[in-house]
This record gives structure tokens, C-alpha cells and sequence, in this order.
């Protein structure tokens, strides 16, 4: 078992990563470790465990790290596991994966699987494979602007504090998309591979993560009040109902304008540039869900 972890979970979420090692030690599991030091390194660590006839690459870390590891996974035969070790761990909770040591380790061992079929932003000279979603707009403004030390002590109230500062400070120029050849407009928008959306929120109720596909959330209204409105809607399960969002099904998606470099995440972590198009990797990958 290769497992890749990303030290900027910092030292608590590193305790639970030995905690979840010392259970697999103790029952007889060979490990072999593998720190990432920058980023893109932990594709690189997949790839070369996966070329070397590793069957199955652990991603430890957050939804960022998990993409990392899974573009490295794509089209090799080893199956991707996951200790969560991010702020949201989205992925996690969208395939309801345990988050106690034991109980991860157990996971782990059992090797039981579930597809999950990534996504890919396409930009001009690479692609980003995405096992979560894609935000334009407000969305990536808000990941982009997160300082890391702010991130790290205190969770998930760093975006919190962020979506409050960017609905002042964003100035929500107009996207224009297609969704499978029809054409759209908005002010930020989320592609979404699964349901879940920040951690637990609901904000696709439609969408199935294991096949080819998104839900492609339309956040129309620009403005303070309308983002400030989507975030007290959303701890309340409110997002998919709430007044200017729509949410559609997609196979495919082509951003045909922009007013300059539009801000861009996926995973949670930022794009160094703004996809033209989001599609559907070439196949899924094997999660490991215990």
C-alpha cells in the first residue's frame, strides 16, 4: 500500500494519519509513505506507484490532494484510497467514508470498491482532473482569496470569513457558457461532480458521482445580497432552492466568453488559469470505500 500524504494538513490532521497507520501496522499491512512537496508532486507520486504495480495509491490529505493522486490513477489499474485529511472532505462525506482511525484503517483493508468518474477542466495547454467540482466566478474568488494560515486555524470559518469579503469586493462580471450546446449565462457557477458542496451542504441533489456526467449550479444574480443570501442558504440545505440558482444536468461544458482572467477552483484549490471547458475523463476510477 503506497500512501501519499500532503504535509500542509499540519500536525493534528498528521496525528490521525499515524493513528490510521499504526492500526494497519499492527495488523501485518506492508506501508510505504511518500510526503509531497509541492504541488502537482503527488500526481507524480501516483503515477510512478501505479507504473511500478502498486494496486492501490492512498491519497491523504484533503479533495485537492485526492485529485492529485486520482489524475496520477487514470488509466492504470490501482484503485484510489482516501484518509481525509482536508478541512471539508467533501469526497469523504459524499461517499460517506469513515473518518476515525479505525474505522478508515478497516476501510483500507477491506478493499472494497465504488467507481468514481472524475471530471476534467480543459485549459489552454493542460487539463485538471476534478473528482468534486469546478467553481467560476465568486466560487473560485472566494478559494483564490483564502490565506493558508487563516485556513489552517480556523477550518472551514476561513470561507466563511472570505464569501463575506469577496461579495463586497467581487465585481461579478457577466459568464457565458454552453450546457451541451444551449446557451447560458451567469454570474458564478459551480460544475459539480457530486451532491454535496463545502463539506455536508446540499447543493446537487441529482447528481451520481460513479457516472459520466455533472449538475451545472447557475448562480444568476450578481451581487452582494444574492451571494450573501446563497451562503446562509446553504448550511441550511437550502442552496438548490434558493431565489436566481438553477441547477442542470450536463455532459459537457464550454465557457464561450469572459471579461478578462475569470478566478477558477477545482477541489477546492485554485486554477493558475480559467477553463474554456469542463468534460468527463476517459473512465472512473476504483475508490476505495471499505
Amino acid at each position: 500500500m503506497v500512501i501519499i500524504f500532503n504535509p500542509v494538513a499540519g500536525r493534528r490532521r498528521a496525528a490521525l494519519l499515524w493513528r490510521v497507520l499504526d492500526v494497519l501496522a499492527a495488523n501485518g499491512i506492508r506501508l510505504d509513505l511518500a510526503e509531497t512537496h509541492r504541488a502537482g508532486h503527488a500526481e507524480a507520486l501516483a503515477r510512478e506507484a501505479a507504473r511500478g504495480g502498486a494496486s492501490m495509491v492512498v491519497a491523504a490529505g484533503g479533495d485537492g490532494t485526492i485529485a492529485e493522486v486520482a489524475n496520477g490513477l487514470i488509466g492504470s489499474a490501482a484503485s484510489l484510497g482516501v484518509i481525509p485529511l482536508g478541512t471539508a472532505n467533501v469526497l469523504a462525506k459524499e461517499y460517506r467514508l469513515s473518518t476515525s482511525p479505525r474505522g478508515i484503517a478497516n476501510t483500507l483493508a477491506y478493499k472494497r470498491t465504488r467507481p468514481l468518474w472524475p471530471g476534467l477542466a480543459q485549459m489552454h495547454g493542460r487539463d485538471q482532473l476534478f473528482v468534486q467540482m469546478v467553481g467560476l466566478g465568486f466560487d473560485g474568488a472566494v478559494v483564490q482569496g483564502i490565506q493558508p494560515l487563516l485556513k489552517r486555524l480556523i477550518g472551514r470559518g476561513a470561507y466563511v470569513w472570505q464569501s463575506v469579503w469577496e461579495s463586497i469586493a467581487y465585481g461579478f462580471p457577466l459568464l457565458r457558457l454552453n450546457i451541451d450546446g444551449v446557451a447560458h449565462e451567469a454570474a458564478s457557477v459551480v460544475v459539480s461532480k457530486g451532491r454535496l458542496y463545502g463539506g455536508p451542504y446540499m447543493l446537487a441533489p441529482n447528481a451520481h458521482p460513479e457516472a459520466p456526467g455533472f449538475q451545472v449550479a447557475l448562480f444568476e444574480n450578481p451581487g452582494t445580497f444574492p451571494a450573501l443570501l446563497a451562503g446562509a442558504a446553504l448550511p441550511l440545505g437550502l442552496l438548490p432552492r434558493c431565489p436566481g440558482v438553477r441547477i442542470l444536468p450536463a455532459r459537457h461544458v464550454e465557457f464561450t466568453q469572459a471579461a478578462g482572467k475569470i478566478p477558477a477552483q477545482a477541489d477546492g484549490d485554485r486554477l493558475s488559469a480559467t477553463p474554456w471547458a469542463v468534460t468527463d475523463a476517459a473512465a472512473p476510477i476504483s475508490l476505495i470505500v471499505g
